[in-house]
């Protein structure tokens, strides 16, 4: 059996043309991402900070107290970034916390330059 080769103008010989259509779909743009911040006070524990961060941004300990440290240090330190709906859910579980335990603990978020 002997195979031929087709060429494409092989197929059109009465004059019509192949057009292909090609679909573009808009670029969709990220969602923009929120640091969430903890905030140093003179009141609320360093263990107890160390507990937060475990419990609500899944640090170790090692992790977590190396965190607490840059808050008690510098006042404040960068816990975590995400989505907005995220964030603000972190922001209300570590505020909801932080009073029933009685502590004034600060946790605030901000978008991401």
């Amino acid at each position: 059996m002997k195979l031929r080769h087709i060429m494409m103008s092989d197929k059109f010989d009465d004059d019509r043309e192949a057009s292909v259509v090609v679909q573009t779909r808009p670029k969709t743009k990220r969602p923009p991402l929120y640091k969430v911040l903890l905030l140093n006070d003179d009141y609320t524990p360093m263990e107890f900070v160390v507990h937060i961060l475990e419990r609500f941004f899944g640090m170790n300990h090692a992790q977590a107290f190396e965190v607490m440290l840059t808050v008690h240090k510098r006042g404040v330190a960068v816990v975590g970034v995400f989505s907005h709906e995220i964030a603000e859910t972190k922001v209300g579980q570590v505020m909801d916390f932080a009073r029933r335990h009685q502590h004034p603990l600060q946790c605030t978020m901000e978008k991401e330059d």
